[in-house]
């Protein structure tokens, strides 16, 4: 289970991170829910914003609204120069070694299929071998399917143990000459599991085999460094981590980048166009077809500035030692048992409470004000592992309190007491 912090860093923790002033900086979670003030844990689906972020996007369309690399105009100078901003806010976020390799997309999702389609379709043939791992998400699991029917790729499955680890053993035996990628989450979003990613990265280059890292739930939750890491490809969201919705990013190895082709064509992915030939553009733009969710990149770049003021260490430790707080309480309650107890994982709890259904859990809930996750959680494959239909998911973000956490128990005790 989750390890309490040690006593010299919980002194840093309150010496530079004051969760009351954090929570002072999301206006929606001043407010009440059935007549209760609310108490959100649903943020491994998306996070809340802090007033920056939603400022920004109101100061972008007020202010600055047009549209990006083609106007000479003011507004489109000022709306280019936003945009190109935030990436480099990203790449220096995730540390990536060059602002070429920082692509926009919809989300992480988009950015999964962009690979599959792009590096996938180029370079694998059939009889080629995919590996992904039992604890993924759908949009890790999907488009690989996707490609297996188009070109008869065969896609490989690095199973857990029931603990919600991956059996390290089993992957490495999995790795062999017809294996040409390896795609797996950083962080489970149904178990809260934290993999060992650089381990997993280093054992498929020592065989000369590409990997790509799924960061959605990593990358709100504790730092992250792609020159660390050394995956080829890396993708998350920008709602995970307070920033608006439709709009990602996918990290790529520039020169994978620069020898995959187009993913999609049209406007400003190109340099020129003719009826016979169209010349793509330089990186990163090659792959940024038509107008981009210009405004929602500025909202990321806001997002990280404000993540980056609060310092991602200090967010990974609060966190850290609120779920072990939380785990703590929670195991106390009679009959709930928890989905996924690996050693390292974020502020994913995921439990089943006697038979009682989790949707029945979730609905009771949410009248005492409190939002939680229930359901498969797009990951159907975890469930099957686990032998159950669903389970209730609490989820936490740097501005959860231990109150909210004592609120939930007290909810899950109700429920208990309604329907056990």
């Amino acid at each position: 289970m989750i390890t309490r912090n040690t006593a010299a860093e919980i002194s840093r923790l309150d010496r530079y991170f004051d969760v009351e002033r954090v929570r002072s900086d999301f206006p929606i979670l001043n407010q009440q829910v059935h007549g209760k003030s609310l108490v959100y844990l649903d943020n491994a689906a998306t996070a809340q914003k802090p007033t920056r972020v939603i400022e920004a996007i109101n100061q972008y369309y007020r202010w600055n609204n047009a549209n990006i690399h083609r106007a000479v105009h003011q507004l489109g100078e000022r709306a280019t120069r936003e945009y190109e901003a935030a990436r480099d806010k990203v790449q220096h976020f995730i540390n990536a070694a060059y602002r070429e390799e920082i692509i926009f997309v919809r989300s992480a999702t988009e950015a999964i299929n962009l690979v599959a389609q792009s590096f996938g379709r180029s370079r694998l043939q059939a009889g080629d071998e995919i590996l992904i791992s039992y604890m993924e998400h759908h949009s890790n699991i999907v488009p690989w399917q996707i490609l297996c029917e188009q070109m008869g790729v065969v896609l490989k499955v690095i199973p857990i143990n029931n603990a919600g680890d991956l059996i390290l053993d089993e992957y490495e035996r999995l790795l062999s000459p017809r294996t040409s990628l390896v795609a797996i989450t950083h962080v489970s979003n149904a178990l809260g599991t934290i993999n060992p990613v650089q381990k997993i990265v280093a054992m498929a280059h020592n065989r000369g085999i590409p990997v790509l890292l799924d960061g959605a739930q990593a990358v709100p939750h504790m730092p992250v460094d792609i020159q660390v890491l050394d995956c080829d490809f890396y993708t998350f969201s920008s709602h995970k981590m307070m920033g608006p919705t439709g709009i990602g990013v996918l990290y790529g190895r520039r020169e994978w980048l620069e020898i995959m082709p187009p993913y999609q064509g049209g406007g400003d992915m190109i340099l020129s166009v003719s009826f016979n030939k169209t010349i793509y553009n330089n990186l990163p733009y090659k792959f940024e077809a038509g107008t981009p969710h210009i405004v929602g990149a500025i909202g990321l770049g806001t997002a990280i500035d404000y993540l980056q003021e609060i310092g991602m260490e200090n967010v990974a430790l609060y966190e850290q030692e609120l779920s072990a707080y939380a785990a703590e309480i929670l195991a106390e309650i009679p009959g709930l048992r928890f989905i996924g107890t690996a050693q390292e994982k974020v502020g994913v709890l995921s439990f089943v409470l006697d038979d009682i259904h989790p949707h029945d859990i979730g609905t009771i809930l949410d009248r005492e004000g409190i939002a939680i996750r229930t359901g498969h959680h797009c990951a159907q494959p975890v469930m099957d592992y686990f032998g159950i239909p669903a389970t209730a998911r609490a989820s936490f973000a740097l501005y959860n309190t231990k109150a909210e956490v004592d609120a939930l128990a007290t909810g899950i005790k109700h429920v208990r007491e309604l329907l056990g």
